[in-house]
């Protein structure tokens, strides 16, 4: 049966540049590929109609014409703006390409729903890099993983304003320790006369940074502004301060946000 790829997101993002890599890497595996250029479908179809209803309309289209095909798999890459349109589609796999934060037409950027579910979160303009890593996972049928409340799991607290590389740096160390990482935001915003993001921006920072290659290996928590962390006797708990090399120790959140004028 043919699964179906679905490449979504904002017009300029480079979903049609991933789509001819991801085609040229699952050939290269000996898959039969069929590929639907959402341009190339609206011209056959003569149909520029960007109303709610002519995307609903189109979103229908790609499901229909990826419903005809017999090859192993079809790739689509087309906006799908709205969840119902994804919905329609009813995507094996989905690849959000978010690189850019707007795209160059006002009433897409307008209408435009972040998804909450997909499979793969590109968040850099290099498709011959994330083409090889979907491939990869689409043949072998490697499913991202899936976070377990119940595992063994480490806790990561902090403000994270904002996060930066030397953050990403402890999230690897201590993901090494038992494969998945709660990460925990003090609410913050405005304490101490700085700490300029609210939790939801912050929550967006770690998820664009982390989701790429760690997607279902973290989860976000928002919590009060914790100063102290016991428990009592004996309980099982460890806690240590990982140590870095001054490459990322010199890294300064304070420093960053002074060079965005925030303080």
């Amino acid at each position: 049966m043919t699964q179906r790829i679905l490449i979504m997101g904002l017009p300029g993002a480079g979903k049609t540049t991933l789509a001819r890599d991801l085609r040229t890497e699952l050939d290269l595996a000996g898959k039969t590929v069929k590929w639907f250029n959402a341009d190339e479908v609206r011209s056959r179809f003569n149909d520029w109609d960007f109303s709610e209803t002519g995307r609903i309309r189109q979103s229908l289209r790609m499901r229909e014409l990826a419903d005809a095909c017999t090859e192993d798999f079809v790739i689509v890459d087309f906006v799908a703006p709205l969840v119902e349109m994804r919905n329609n589609f009813k995507a094996d796999w989905t690849i959000w390409v978010d690189t850019i934060r707007e795209g160059r037409y006002a009433d897409t950027n307008a209408v435009f729903q972040e998804p909450e579910v997909y499979d793969f979160r590109i968040t850099e303009q290099d498709s011959v890099k994330w083409s090889e890593f979907v491939a990869n996972h689409i043949v072998e049928n490697r499913r991202r993983p899936v976070f377990d409340w119940k595992r063994e799991t480490v806790q990561m607290l902090g403000r994270w304003q904002p996060w930066h590389a030397g953050h990403r740096a402890l999230f690897e160390r201590l993901l090494a320790k038992t494969g998945q990482v709660i990460i925990q935001v003090r609410d913050v915003q405005g304490w101490q006369g700085s700490n300029p993001f609210e939790v939801e921006k912050v929550k967006s920072f770690i998820r664009h940074d982390l989701d790429p290659l760690y997607q279902g290996q973290y989860e976000i928590q928002v919590v009060p502004n914790i100063v102290h962390i016991g428990w009592g006797r004996g309980v099982g708990y460890t806690a240590g301060e990982e140590t870095f090399d001054s490459s990322i120790t010199d890294i300064s959140a304070t420093k960053i946000r002074k060079e965005l004028g925030l303080e």
